[in-house]
């Protein structure tokens, strides 16, 4: 029986990652995985969440939960940061004993993050990508932290032919993005990025790799201001990689 999925494409994603989408649906279809993409499938919620406006949040949330659980397949995304609103903070939303908390658990259970997804449901480290250049690695908090998710992005980086990755220093320091964070304290936040940036030109890469489109965006733009050419790339856009990039 062939695996079968659910796409959850997130909103920045949507909006500012349309092309790490499509190689994503690429890569699951050379995996041979079968792709399902709920129509009404909306925000999660979190800004929402994190701006504590639960009732508004929870709207969202029962929205989402209702779209993805009218079938039992897995959820895949490529961000920790949505993920782990819905694995963590969705029960969190509604009354335990009720349906709707009830819904909350079960669709939390079957909610992953990409890496999490090829590494520990399909077993597959190798995606066949083949990326001749220097990489560092920035991990994205809410995949580190809120799914602890350490490793896996590394092993499939690691199995890219011709990769060469490259340590970066405070790998595991936020860049300041935090969403609402970088607007509610805007200079806290620049100086945080300010030295992810410091750090990633330090490491003379050629791509600087998250996990999430916030993180990026975020690099991106503290690259740009800093007058670096070095791109800041989600991970599935080297895995989707033959070579040629």
């Amino acid at each position: 029986m062939p695996h079968k999925v659910q796409l959850f494409i997130t909103c920045l994603a949507e909006q500012f990652y349309p092309k790490t989408l499509k190689q994503m649906v690429g890569i699951l279809d050379r995996l041979g995985v079968v792709i399902e993409f709920p129509q009404d499938q909306t925000c999660c919620g979190q800004p929402f969440f994190n701006s504590g406006y639960q009732s508004e949040a929870r709207k969202m949330a029962l929205n989402w939960l209702r779209t993805f659980g009218r079938s039992s397949t897995p959820i895949v995304s490529p961000s920790g940061s949505c993920i782990d609103m819905v694995r963590h903070h969705y029960p969190a939303l509604f009354d335990e004993g009720t349906p709707e908390y009830s819904l909350a658990i079960e669709v939390a259970a079957r909610s992953f993050e990409f890496t999490e997804y090829l590494v520990h449901e399909l077993k597959v480290i190798d995606v066949g990508a083949h990326y001749p250049h220097k990489v560092t690695y920035h991990a994205s908090c809410h995949l580190l932290r809120g799914l602890g998710l350490r490793q896996e992005a590394r092993q499939l980086l690691e199995a890219v032919q011709d990769l060469d990755l490259i340590p970066l220093p405070d790998e595991e320091t936020c860049c300041g993005f935090g969403g609402v964070f970088s607007v509610i304290y805007p200079e806290v936040s620049r100086a945080m990025m300010d030295a992810k940036v410091k750090n990633i030109i330090a490491t003379g890469a050629e791509a600087v790799v998250a996990c999430d489109a916030g993180c990026l965006m975020n690099i991106s733009g503290g690259l740009k201001k800093a007058g670096s050419s070095i791109k800041a790339v989600h991970l599935i856009e080297i895995l989707a990689a033959d070579g040629e990039a």
